[in-house]
């Protein structure tokens, strides 16, 4: 894999990969330059095989992301601003047909365009230190791209109040919200991120990897077809190997059967 200035990646084990942004100062902001870099290396980790998980966090203990850099954006024009906001829109799109499952491992501020990369991973799990806010319109521009994914999260009436105030909710609330699926606890983040992987690891990466294409779909599709897309996508898992496997060790333990 090629060097990357703004993305550490790190193996953790069990096939789960940790990309941390770094280099981009100490809120971990969004510039081009991060964007394009963090985009690149996801992509490129999509085409490794055997990934059944990835992480993806912030450098330091305050700043998840800070967001969009807007000492960037104070300069853009609206062909440059639709370049750069195109450029956050494929961040985001990355990670949401990344062929494994995404987390988000967010300790401190995650604002703005940040919290619409975390809201594109499939799971969140934050520190009770994170806080979440779309400021955008505090500084005249309106959230836009992936932030059409927090009335999934939260609500429309919550996430209107969110995005046209650009107030801010803490860690606590964003759990009750449903904008975050995990807490930290005493054991630290790292021990929740890993508790919250560990079912996803249970099960065969085939089957989760076809799951979470499914789920997808499912967010574009009129219910009807969602239904019917589901039945080749069974279909074809049977010629994995997996459910073989797994209901055969689930008849002989008459329980549901944990990967080695």
């Amino acid at each position: 894999m090629k060097p990357n200035s703004h993305c550490a990646v790190d193996d953790a084990g069990d096939g789960v990969k940790r990309l941390t942004i770094v280099e981009a100062g100490s809120a971990n902001v969004l510039s081009s330059g991060v964007i394009a870099a963090l985009t690149d290396e996801i992509e490129l980790l999509a085409a490794e095989t055997g990934i059944r998980a990835l992480v993806v966090t912030g450098s330091g203990e305050r700043n998840f992301s800070g967001g969009a850099d807007i000492n960037e954006m104070a300069a853009l024009e609206e062909a440059s601003a639709i370049a750069f906001i195109t450029s956050l829109s494929a961040l985001c799109e990355a990670v949401r047909v990344f062929p494994a499952p995404v987390v988000a491992r967010i300790q401190g501020a995650c604002l703005g365009g940040a919290l619409e990369f975390a809201m594109a991973c499939d799971l969140r799990v934050a520190s009770p230190a994170a806080w979440f806010a779309m400021p955008e319109v505090r500084v005249g521009i309106p959230s836009v791209i992936h932030a059409a994914l927090l009335p999934r999260f939260v609500g429309l009436g919550r996430a209107r109040r969110m995005i046209l105030t650009g107030e801010a909710i803490d860690a606590a609330t964003a759990l009750e919200w449903g904008l975050v699926d995990a807490v930290a606890g005493d054991a630290g983040l790292d021990a929740a991120v890993s508790a919250v992987i560990a079912p996803i690891l249970a099960c065969g990466r085939h089957v989760i990897a076809a799951q979470k294409a499914l789920l997808r779909k499912w967010d574009d599709l009129p219910l009807d077809a969602a239904v019917a897309a589901g039945v080749p996508v069974f279909g074809h898992a049977f010629t994995t190997g997996e459910p073989q496997r797994a209901m055969q060790a689930f008849l002989a333990r008459r329980r549901f059967p944990v990967r080695k």
